[in-house]
């Protein structure tokens, strides 16, 4: 699988943590972006997803908002 996958998170969100456990779990590849520490990244995930909160979770052109393992698994087409 060589899907381009994304994710917004803070350090304190632990929904962002069982996210990015099941990537792992799973074998995806992704790139994290921590939206406390980085404005330009914090910036960039509100102008994708029209939302504050994390995770977002980006997976070629798809936006999640949150984290719904069987929704995120039918993106990755796991």
């Amino acid at each position: 699988m060589n899907k381009k996958v994304a994710v917004y998170t803070s350090p304190t969100c632990h929904f962002c943590h069982l996210a990015k456990d099941f990537l792992t779990e799973k074998g995806v590849s992704f790139e994290e972006y921590d939206v406390l520490a980085n404005v330009e990244k914090r910036q960039e995930m509100i102008e994708k997803s029209g939302q504050m909160g994390v995770p977002v979770i980006v997976v070629e052109d798809k936006i999640m908002v949150g984290f719904d393992e069987q929704e995120l698994s039918k993106l990755l087409g796991l």
